[in-house]
């Protein structure tokens, strides 16, 4: 769906190239405007934009002049607008909905002063005010423009050229760019979404947290024993780490709580266990080489040699410091969690996702090694550091901790190191290990650490060791983690017996949970299934365009202008989908959907050919208030599997073993293959019999002049081949 929108939005623009220079200089103009600056998303879509530049699509220097005007204008619009109405605009909607974000504006501007105009433009949250604010004030024209000016020459290309570098990154790259962007993609977006959720949590969370803060406080003083006087003693508002205290507290509660459920998953076998296959597949799909030696650089800066180094490094820091305490817990809190680590994976005995040549207690999977102990090394020195800094130094030092140990555990994952829930169970167990230890940590004094040198030294330690891991281990890392090619394979004759039922019987998405039946098998090229089900009145959906997305917010009665929602299953997307209306009367109120994905079988008789798992089933539309258009999968699957049949003279319908049936879906899986002789359409019937005469003519005189026979044989030894000339024809012509 993503790509088929992505082709033909560069179709367009190639064709209307003056469009994306209009809408980038209308972005750069919004960027400025105050709230709606804060809300579109000008910078993400100028940078896609400027990607297209290498290929031809767009030119950059239209591109740069159509974004430096739109941020002059965009900035005079917001001057012009609070010098004309002063402080009485503040008052207007949606302004007086956001008062925090003037107030920080205008700190902003005090702050920096005319500075902040140029300043501004280049920090978000307040670019979208400081124009407004500057002719609020009374700030010259003459001055304003000058740095207006001067700000978008800066501002065009900081945001231009940086997409012509990763456009023409991906264009060098040819074959590897389509999934390497894609994984670019899955990365920012699963890191935005991470981030969010903190700050979500953090904003709805922290009034509750303090309200059970007060609560417990309340209920500590009214009684007297060793858990509220200990409750009383840690949440005592005068202390300093009163707070920090909670925090870890929380932090501990809830990592433990993810811990412990992700590991009832791979006891039980739950969903999960489902997702971990999906998620598998898929990032296995998405692999290629320059992103294997990107991920396997990231997954040696986490080894095991270089979590030694930088231990001791920060050891012997905090040793040269006399920092005692400090030292002893930074010691237990990688040799714990290390020695943890592997207990559980002992007691589990789970097997990793592939041969990776790994050996001893290293060969079992859950949870990650590499998670478990990043997390706490780098988060324990990031708290460490965090602590004896300014505040406005720590986000930046947690972010950066945050991100690395982000990426080394996204690259086991991509390198099918370990399963999504093994990284997921060692996230949670260090953190929880990580909180239990602030909680020590917090209760008791320690001494200073001067935190720029352990900052300093635990950085060089990293680029060092991990430079020297990488540089000694890349190539033996890079045929450990290659990619398995081999497929398996199964006889022909053995899948068409029973071997077809080692195939899955439901559609798993990403989310582990189990969908639709699969119910229909295909053993061939998938363009003769194609052609086979074309000629019976299948059709190709629609692709995902931004004019057929657009169907859906009308009252659409053609099945075929409506593209199909692509679904997941065992990791991938489907390969093919076909739909087939379904006549009711003059209008068509429903239609058959066929999803083809592809299977990791090969099968083999003679010569190997690919095996394909499909689902077939009725989507029903519905008009509400005749505004737009929505379906619904209806859970019967059993007619639409049957219609499918009719497709093919040869098919099987065969049923799976007991406990697969239920109401919506008698247990039975239609099997066709490839070489077959398939049922012929009426269209195909008639246009045979509208030739007949010709082609009787022609073999008529082929078989006479091969034969010497009389030609009033010719009708007998038709009929005794296949009981008529048409279709002995359309049938044995070749062979004549």
């Amino acid at each position: 769906m993503m790509t088929s929108l992505v082709s033909s939005v560069i179709e367009f623009l190639t064709a209307h190239p003056h469009v994306a220079y209009l809408a980038v200089f209308l972005l750069a103009l919004s960027e400025s405007v105050p709230i709606i600056g804060a809300v579109v998303p000008g910078t993400a879509v100028i940078l896609a934009l400027s990607a297209l530049v290498p290929s031809g699509v767009l030119l950059l220097w239209p591109l740069l002049v159509a974004a430096t005007l739109g941020a002059i204008a965009g900035d005079g619009l917001s001057f012009w607008l609070g010098h004309r109405y002063h402080r009485e605009i503040l008052g207007f909607w949606p302004l007086n909905r956001h008062p925090e974000l003037i107030q920080h504006s205008e700190a902003f501007f005090e702050r920096h002063g005319a500075k902040s105009v140029f300043l501004a433009r280049f920090v978000p949250g307040v670019r979208a005010f400081i124009p407004l604010l500057a002719g609020m004030m009374g700030m010259a024209v003459s001055r304003f423009y000058a740095v207006n000016v001067v700000s978008a020459l800066a501002w065009a290309p900081s945001h231009i050229l940086p997409g012509v570098l990763v456009g023409a990154t991906f264009s060098f790259l040819g074959a590897a760019a389509k999934p390497l962007a894609i994984l670019l993609v899955v990365l920012v977006a699963t890191g935005w979404a991470g981030l969010h959720l903190v700050r979500w949590t953090l904003r709805r969370g922290i009034p509750y947290l303090i309200v059970a803060v007060e609560r417990l406080r309340s209920w500590a003083g009214t009684h007297d024993t060793w858990l509220s006087r200990s409750l009383t003693r840690l949440l005592d508002p005068s202390r300093p780490e009163a707070w920090p205290l909670t925090l870890s507290a929380v932090l501990l509660v809830g990592a433990a709580w993810l811990f412990f459920g992700v590991l009832e998953d791979v006891v039980s076998g739950d969903p999960l266990l489902l997702a971990d296959s999906a998620i598998y597949r898929a990032l296995q799909d998405l692999r290629t080489t320059p992103g294997n030696a990107v991920m396997i650089a990231i997954t040696e800066l986490g080894d095991t040699k270089v979590v030694v180094a930088v231990t001791i490094v920060v050891l012997l820091w905090l040793m040269w410091k006399r920092a005692w305490r400090t030292a002893v817990y930074w010691l237990v809190a990688i040799a714990g969690a290390s020695a943890l680590n592997t207990v559980i994976k002992v007691a589990l005995h789970r097997a990793r996702p592939g041969e990776l040549l790994y050996s001893g207690w290293s060969a079992f999977s859950f949870p990650s090694g590499h998670s478990t102990v990043n997390v706490v090394l780098y988060g324990f020195l990031a708290f460490l550091i965090a602590r004896e800094i300014r505040p406005a130094w720590r986000l930046a030092v947690a972010l950066g901790a945050a991100s690395l140990i982000f990426l080394i555990a996204f690259s086991r994952l991509y390198l099918g190191a370990h399963w999504l829930s093994d990284v997921l169970g060692g996230l949670a167990f260090g953190s929880a290990w990580l909180a239990l230890l602030g909680l020590a940590y917090l209760g008791r004094q320690a001494g200073r650490i001067e935190p720029k040198g352990l900052l300093a030294a635990g950085c060089s330690a990293l680029i060092l060791a991990g430079g020297l891991n990488i540089y000694r281990s890349h190539a033996t890392d890079s045929d450990r983690y290659a990619v398995k090619v081999g497929t398996p394979t199964m006889a022909a004759t053995d899948w068409w017996a029973s071997g077809w039922q080692q195939l899955p019987a439901r559609r798993i998405d990403l989310t582990g949970e189990t969908n639709e039946p699969l119910t229909f098998q295909w053993a061939g090229d998938l363009k003769d299934l194609q052609d086979v089900l074309q000629n019976n009145g299948w059709r190709d959906s629609a692709d995902w365009t931004p004019l057929n997305a657009l169907n859906w917010l009308t009252v659409q009665t053609d099945p075929a202008g409506l593209p199909v929602i692509p679904f997941f299953a065992s990791g991938r997307l489907p390969s093919m989908t076909l739909v087939r209306p379904n006549s009711d009367g003059a209008l068509t109120s429903s239609r058959l959907v066929l999803r083809v994905w592809v299977v990791d079988f090969e099968l083999t008789n003679g010569r190997t050919s690919p095996l394909w798992m499909g689902s077939v089933v009725e989507e029903r539309f519905y008009h509400p208030l005749s505004l737009v258009t929505l379906t619904s999968t209806q859970p019967d699957v059993n007619a639409p599997r049957s219609t499918l049949a009719t497709a093919f003279d040869d098919g099987r319908q065969l049923s799976r073993t007991e406990g697969t049936a239920d109401g919506d879906w008698d247990g039975k899986v239609l099997l066709a293959r490839q070489g077959k002789t398939q049922k012929y359409s009426e269209l195909q019937i008639s246009h045979l019999r509208g030739q007949n005469h010709a082609l009787r003519s022609h073999f008529l005189h082929i078989f006479v002049f091969g034969t010497g026979c009389c030609p009033c044989r010719f009708d007998s030894y038709c009929a005794a081949l296949s009981g008529s000339p048409a279709s002995t024809l359309a049938t044995h012509g070749s062979n004549y």
